[in-house]
């Protein structure tokens, strides 16, 4: 009985860290972009393409590079980014009507250059690869569940909300960025270039959010499939709010929601059940699992604020959404 409660324990463990990768990476760069004021909720469709990019750059372009397959899918979701930037930061048009469109459009566009490449795998000489750890680490299987991963994934959980906490919290250029996100006209007063600022975190976020699309194709299903964020772009965007908007707690939030897709994973594949509920209903019990749970985190600070008290919703920079008009200043 220990023996298969270990196993399923591994199991999820393991299969939850590379999972939670591509929300990691998108929730980074949805921090980015709030930071800044900026609320970008075209993820999926910047998921997309950066997941369809990297696939076209290496069945059709010859790139057999991982990384700069990554790269490609990166500028290609960094220029969907910047027309983003330009309606909502150069225009001021309502962040919420292009985020959407930006979701809609983003991912009609990569559907339709996913043509003909439905299925077709990607050479496993263009994915990334697992890091041995070797010595005393895959001796043991707790160790190796945590280590034993791609590089991507060292950076995302560890190198990239390092280096943000840093810019953000311990240098004066992260500290106009928070201003420009709290008091646009207060940054703007004291020299800070608030449209430059927000317009290049903008790109920056959408950037890292387009290497979790093409992070999932180089890795985790090596292949295009239409579609292929499945939710994913909204999920990075609770796990922000989960998190408070600070980077390291963006990587605790993202284990909870890729902890609930990997024990659908495992569930599924170890066929478990309950005397109540039939195989199929089981099935969809399990599929709606990790958006029931970013349900409950979006509610329950919403509830919470209603009710008076403090909570992570209330540490939404204060700007967030709201265009500057330097005029109005």
């Amino acid at each position: 009985m220990f023996a298969l409660i270990e196993h399923a324990f591994l199991s999820i463990l393991a299969s939850a860290i590379p999972a939670s990768t591509v929300i990691v990476l998108c929730a980074t760069g949805v921090l980015l972009n709030e930071r800044v004021g900026v609320l970008n909720l075209g993820q999926e469709g910047l998921i997309g393409v950066g997941a369809v990019f990297a696939v076209i750059s290496v069945q059709s372009w010859g790139v057999e590079s991982s990384w700069l397959a990554l790269l490609v899918g990166m500028c290609g979701a960094a220029v969907m980014g910047s027309l983003f930037a330009v309606g909502t930061v150069v225009v001021r048009a309502n962040q919420v009507l292009l985020g959407l469109a930006l979701a809609l459009g983003g991912v009609g566009l990569a559907n339709q250059l996913g043509t003909n490449r439905n299925g077709t795998p990607i050479p496993t000489t263009s994915l990334f690869t697992d890091i041995d750890p070797g010595g005393a680490f895959t001796s043991n299987d707790v160790l190796e569940a945590l280590l034993a991963h791609d590089p991507i994934t060292y950076l995302a959980y560890l190198v990239l909300p390092a280096v943000l906490w840093f810019v953000l919290f311990r240098t004066r250029h992260g500290m106009t960025v928070r201003a420009v996100g709290e008091s646009p006209a207060a940054a703007d007063a004291v020299g800070a270039s608030v449209t430059g600022i927000r317009f290049a975190y903008t790109v920056l976020g959408s950037a890292i959010s387009g290497a979790a699309g093409a992070y999932m194709v180089l890795t985790i299903t090596p292949t295009w499939s239409p579609d292929i964020a499945r939710g994913r772009g909204w999920v990075s965007l609770a796990v922000v709010i989960f998190a408070a908007w600070r980077p390291f707690r963006v990587v605790a939030g993202a284990l909870l929601f890729g902890a609930m897709i990997s024990f659908e994973t495992t569930a599924k594949a170890r066929s478990w059940d309950l005397p109540f509920m039939s195989a199929g209903d089981m099935g969809f019990l399990l599929s709606m699992l990790p958006y029931l749970v970013t349900l409950l985190v979006i509610l329950v600070p919403a509830g919470a604020a209603r009710l008076g008290r403090r909570s992570r919703a209330t540490d939404a920079p204060a700007a967030l959404a709201l265009p500057y008009f330097r005029e109005e200043r």
